[in-house]
């Protein structure tokens, strides 16, 4: 059963490399400025940014009001993890009921 799991887990790994690699080659190019995200959202961002939003820069109109869900959710994935840390590293101490106990 081991090693039917091995080999289970192995190809699991090769297939998603493999997915990963041919979806590499549907991505634009690093800095193509054809690239769907400069032609559509860049522009939109950096001319209604100050007019949409009452905040002073565009970093902060980007990060609090369009994309707030998403930082929302990498927060919440944050404090889970610190969380989840704090409990695997606790010290867990003995109650004594009684003082002659152990």
């Amino acid at each position: 059963m081991t090693n039917w799991l091995k080999l289970f887990s192995w190809i699991a790994v090769i297939m998603t490399g493999a997915l990963l690699v041919y979806g590499i080659h549907d991505m634009p190019a690093w800095g193509d400025p054809d690239s769907p995200a400069n032609t559509h959202v860049s522009p939109r961002y950096i001319t209604e940014a100050g007019l949409r939003t009452a905040t002073p820069n565009i970093v902060t109109a980007v990060l609090a009001d369009y994309r707030g869900y998403d930082t929302l959710g990498e927060t919440t994935v944050i404090f889970t993890a610190s969380i989840s840390c704090l409990f695997l590293l606790r010290r867990v101490r003995k109650i004594r009921l009684h003082p002659d106990q152990e």
